[in-house]
């Protein structure tokens, strides 16, 4: 299996980086919006946003995501993305980490490495180049690429277009199962789980003919 894979397709929040702050600071601005789609006050619409999201996982049998139950409550997810774009700061939380810069680095002599993140262009741009992985990558693919959040289908069936690459030539990264793997594995790449930096660090001695 290791001698077919030709790219290595990364999740970006959650996997490449940890931090519960950042995170919080994410869930906020979308509690802030979808109080205003609401016309309820922001503590209210983070209890709306987690028993939609409960809801959405009893219905699909799959964790969901903060973009899918924003859609299911009515809001529109360019806007979501705009303030997303707008209001958060990644830099006060995030620091470049050489363990996964290096990691990156020797990886990216024998693959192409990839990201393909439901955070949109604008603050993954910046969150990279906060952690210092800017430049390593032969393409970031963003929400705004296709505006189909993880886990869909066509946006993924249009990722192996774009890249080139049968399905068994990809191994894909994430920290969420249901949102970054599930789906991939189903089509035929090898998956990753790597829920902590330090879980992500093995992945070069795996790569080195251990199997997955």
């Amino acid at each position: 299996m290791i001698g077919e894979l030709k790219a290595l397709v990364f999740d970006l929040d959650g996997t490449l980086y940890v931090n519960k702050e950042f995170g919080h600071e994410i869930n906020i601005c979308a509690c802030r919006y979808m109080a205003e789609v609401k016309g309820i006050d922001v503590a209210a619409a983070r209890e709306l946003l987690r028993e939609t999201k409960k809801r959405l996982a009893a219905e699909n049998g799959i964790d969901s995501t903060l973009s899918h139950a924003c859609m299911d409550l009515g809001g529109d997810l360019k806007e979501l993305h705009r303030r997303f774009a707008d209001e958060i700061e990644p830099e006060p939380f995030l620091n470049r980490d050489e363990r996964v810069v290096t990691l990156l680095q020797s990886l990216g002599g024998r693959f192409e490495l990839v990201v393909y993140t439901n955070n949109n262009r604008s603050l993954a741009t910046r969150i990279m180049k906060a952690i210092g992985v800017a430049g390593l990558f032969r393409k970031v693919l963003t929400i705004e690429d296709y505006w189909l959040p993880k886990p869909d289908r066509d946006a993924l069936e249009k990722i192996y277009l774009a890249l080139g690459r049968e399905p068994a030539e990809c191994l894909f990264i994430g920290d969420r199962y249901d949102i970054d793997l599930r789906l991939p594995a189903v089509m035929g790449s090898t998956v990753f789980l790597a829920t902590s930096v330090e879980e992500l660090l093995p992945l070069n001695k795996l790569l080195h003919g251990e199997d997955l």
